[in-house]
């Protein structure tokens, strides 16, 4: 398999360098923050005038079939236009075929791929802001096998991507089927159409801010035990529980702290408000989170839930200042309807059903992703043998939607 350099087979532009006039309603300016995942999201996209987009589109225009890429921040994030583009670029790549011994889709998969990626952080220039250059983009190197191949390659590699997605789609929908579910249950917990009784969260159970009393915070001292330390990040990230941490307390970071025991749920009062997880373990966190242990009238995954339809009235209601925060009081005094804790109970069972399911498509996922990278690499290694279309249809065949 023969290696070109990208600007050998392709035409490698960027869009303008110029400031063009923004107005209300005109032509959407992409710029590499309306890149991810190798989409496009034109939400918070700047608007130019007719004049300047026709003046854009003299260097730059974009055509279906194009691949256009961020060049700045989020780099390696390929998009490949399929349908009739209305929109110019700024600071992103334009690479155009020009030459018909190449698949567009192949190259497309390739600036997606692990060997791009090795390629271009090596030649990422700036600080806190990466960026890449037209030369280097031009100058990457690229296996190229014949035409026919890429395209099977791509072929291959689009299966690959499917069953990946289609695995994620899954998953996407059990993660909000709870929500549904705890609507159709109780209705919605703010208007409480079915006339649950209604108490205060601190009534229902023990509400306490985390403990970190010594100053500096991250003294070194405090760290590095066998304690884990679990902070608003942890629970802002975690998927309903807290199965993983990254920090832990020394001896010396425990006496100064709480060890709080697994089961309870994490409320966070500072940054992001309102986030909540489930401890899987015992932990340790600090006074920017609460944690809340039920009383006989509720149960946690029943009060983690009526947290979500709230969170934005919390965040409405926190004071004003450099960071956003609320207090015990706050929390404690919020009104929550109280259904029989029998149909609370028929609810956790319901989740633990769906934890369950979710648990299994994620380690199906997981192969899906190990095996699309896998054949990526082999792909790009010239090392996929003849039966590989064969078994992507077998694979795709074996996935429930």
């Amino acid at each position: 398999m023969k290696i070109v350099a990208l600007g050998k087979i392709c035409d490698v532009r960027d869009g303008t360098h110029d400031s063009p006039s923004y107005v209300e309603n005109g032509y959407f300016l992409l710029t590499s923050k309306n890149f991810s995942s190798g989409k496009i999201s034109f939400a918070g996209a700047s608007k130019i005038s007719s004049e300047d987009y026709e003046k854009i589109n003299k260097r730059s225009k974009v055509d279906i079939g194009d691949i256009v890429m961020p060049m700045i921040g989020t780099i390696g994030s390929p998009v490949r236009i399929t349908k009739e583009p209305n929109f110019a670029i700024k600071n992103v790549a334009l690479i155009k075929q020009s030459n018909q011994t190449v698949s567009m889709d192949y190259i497309c998969h390739f600036l997606k791929s692990s060997l791009f990626e090795k390629q271009v952080t090596t030649n990422k220039r700036g600080g806190t802001q990466k960026f890449v250059s037209l030369g280097d983009l031009r100058h990457l190197q690229i296996p190229l096998p014949p035409l026919e191949e890429q395209k099977r390659i791509a072929v291959i590699l689009d299966q690959a991507d499917a069953l990946r997605r289609l695995r994620q789609r899954s998953i996407d929908r059990l993660n909000s089927l709870g929500q549904a579910i705890f609507y159709e249950m109780f209705g919605d917990p703010v208007s409480n159409p079915m006339g649950w009784p209604v108490m205060k969260l601190g009534e229902i159970g023990n509400l306490d801010r985390g403990v970190s009393k010594h100053r500096p915070r991250n003294d070194p001292k405090l760290l590095g035990g066998i304690y884990p330390l679990i902070q608003t990040g942890d629970i802002s990230n975690a998927d309903r529980y807290v199965c993983t941490h990254t920090s832990t307390y020394s001896d010396l970071g425990l006496k100064q702290s709480k060890l709080w025991p697994a089961g309870t749920l994490c409320i966070t009062i500072a940054a992001n408000i309102g986030k909540t997880a489930i401890l899987g373990f015992e932990a340790c966190f600090p006074d920017s989170v609460v944690g809340f242990s039920p009383k006989d009238q509720v149960n946690t995954e029943y009060v983690q839930y009526w947290m979500d339809f709230i969170q934005r009235r919390l965040e409405e209601v926190a004071p004003q200042s450099a960071q956003k925060n609320i207090n015990l009081a706050i929390l404690r005094d919020l009104p929550i309807p109280v259904p029989p804790i029998e149909q609370q109970n028929k609810f956790r069972d319901i989740l633990f059903e769906i934890k369950e399911q979710k648990t299994h498509f994620g380690n199906s996922e997981q192969f899906y992703i190990n095996l699309f990278d896998s054949l990526q690499h082999k792909a790009f290694k010239g090392e996929l043998s003849g039966n590989i279309d064969a078994e992507c249809q077998a694979l795709r065949e074996k996935v429930s939607v």
